[in-house]
């Protein structure tokens, strides 16, 4: 058996961005892209739209926003017990794969009653008629608590409540959703209710379930190892291993500069190392910067910027610029009065040409995220 083809990051580079639409613009819808580009880091409410229209050949933030309203889309906890977008369609796969890695964080010991269970059952059942506060779910436990007194072991109440009851309405049952029912531009924070509605989809099987997840994450970031995939989704990585080996002719394999066995969906594209790339922005927490292994995103993120990146005192990863398909560098937004300025901050010496296309990537994120303002502008520092 001949050795597999090695792929060089820059390799690696390209097929990355042409999946996720950076090599050039999606023409798709925008449910077809976010099932595309796999599912979306959410931490960043606002970096949802910017990561949308940086893809996309068409978009603008109500596009989203009507998606979310119509169901078709959900923002809520998913893989790693973290925000993602996902559609409704893929949303029961992720789903499965989350609560099989998280399942028992809705309990804040170890050991406990099932009474927890039934209690998460009680809450799907007031979530399902209309969004409910983060204070209506701690008083509704409390409610359920006193009328089904001595069923929770004492230790879990004590730890729920020092908690707030946050670990049973962190979960991938529940999305966001906006009090009045319309989305915006201000994150919905404050309000859960159920994900699907009865029927919608049926729940798979977790085989199930973590195979579909895995052609996606193959088809949005690969390339990609077992420990990349199962970094993304919060498993461990012999399971991962064990399941893309099984899938057999359907997939492809090479290997990284490092001599890391990779994976690949055979017709997925992969595009000469030395195909051009236009200067893009990313959002804050771009899916691309976390889809693979804590030591391996080298396809996209210099080593040397990696701690200009993640600001490691409140766990942010700052919106970043890519030049010729590498990080960069940073950027911000600041709105004052009718005023919205959008600085970039370079890692090192940005050439004219890099310097007019973000200049003008810059202006047109502006003009989607802010065609109210009475001056748009693109600075440099």
């Amino acid at each position: 058996m001949s050795a597999p083809e090695r792929l060089s990051d820059r390799a690696l580079n390209r097929a990355l961005l042409a999946r996720q639409g950076l090599l050039a613009r999606l023409e798709e819808p925008l449910v077809e892209v976010v099932e595309a580009i796999g599912a979306m880091q959410g931490q960043a409410w606002a970096a949802l739209p910017v990561g949308l229209w940086s893809r996309m050949s068409r978009f603008e933030p109500a596009d989203l926003y009507a998606a979310l309203e119509r169901g078709e889309l959900l923002w809520g906890i998913g893989i790693r017990g973290t925000l993602h977008l996902v559609s409704a369609v893929e949303h029961p796969a992720y789903a499965a794969v989350a609560a099989e890695s998280t399942g028992s964080w809705h309990r804040a010991i170890a050991e406990t009653t099932p009474a927890m269970n039934e209690l998460r059952g009680a809450l799907l059942e007031l979530a399902r008629d209309q969004p409910r506060t983060n204070e209506e779910i701690r008083e509704f436990a409390e409610a359920w608590v006193s009328e089904h007194p001595d069923a929770i072991d004492p230790r879990e109440l004590e730890a729920q409540r020092a908690l707030k009851w946050r670990p049973i309405y962190r979960w991938s049952a529940l999305r966001r959703a906006p009090g009045g029912g319309s989305y915006g531009a201000k994150a919905p924070v404050e309000h859960m209710t159920v994900a699907s509605p009865p029927g919608s989809e049926r729940a798979p099987s977790i085989e199930e379930a973590l195979e579909r997840v895995a052609r996606s994450h193959l088809c949005a970031f690969g390339p990609a190892a077992p420990e990349d995939l199962a970094g993304w989704i919060g498993w461990r990585a012999p399971p991962i291993r064990k399941l893309l080996d099984g899938l057999g002719e359907e997939l492809v394999t090479f290997e990284d500069e490092h001599g890391r066995k990779l994976y690949d969906l055979a017709d997925a594209p992969r595009p000469d190392a030395d195909t051009a790339v236009a200067p893009r922005l990313l959002g804050a927490f771009d899916s691309t910067l976390l889809a693979y292994a804590a030591k391996r995103r080298e396809r996209i993120l210099p080593e040397a910027l990696r701690g200009l990146v993640y600001e490691k005192a409140n766990l942010q990863i700052r919106p970043t610029f890519l030049i010729d398909g590498l990080v960069a560098g940073t950027w911000s937004i600041d709105v004052r009065r009718s005023e919205a300025t959008l600085t970039l901050r370079p890692a090192g010496k940005l050439t004219r040409a890099a310097r007019a296309v973000l200049s003008a990537e810059g202006s047109g994120l502006l003009e989607a995220l802010h065609s109210t303002a009475r001056v748009r502008r693109v600075s440099v520092e």
